[in-house]
């Protein structure tokens, strides 16, 4: 995977706009961020590059490692947290119809 350059703060203000009628796409439950799960995350990413993760289970410390590490393990940006949802960004330049992000 090649690394994803960082979003400025106005790109990060856009795609927050963007995610914000979106459903969580995946859920994370008490079983945590097995290799299946991993693999559902990716596939979301390579099919609409704006996702919303709900990380259900465990303590906040957890659900805090959890967050940080889909973003580490899939190379995608964490553009929001609240509560237990977590917003991601992943641009996918073979996407028949890719997100463009502002300058």
């Amino acid at each position: 995977m090649t690394e994803t350059s960082p979003i400025s703060s106005q790109q990060r203000r856009w795609l927050k706009q963007q995610a914000h009628h979106l459903k969580p796409v995946v859920l994370l439950g008490h079983a945590g961020l097995s290799d299946a799960v991993l693999a559902e995350i990716e596939l979301a990413l390579d099919h609409h590059e704006l996702i919303k993760v709900r990380v259900n289970g465990g303590d906040r410390d957890e659900r805090d490692a959890e967050v940080s590490a889909i973003a580490a393990r899939t190379n995608a940006q964490l553009v929001q947290r609240i509560g237990n949802v977590a917003i991601y960004f992943r641009a996918n330049p073979k996407h028949k119809d890719p997100i463009r992000l502002p300058n």
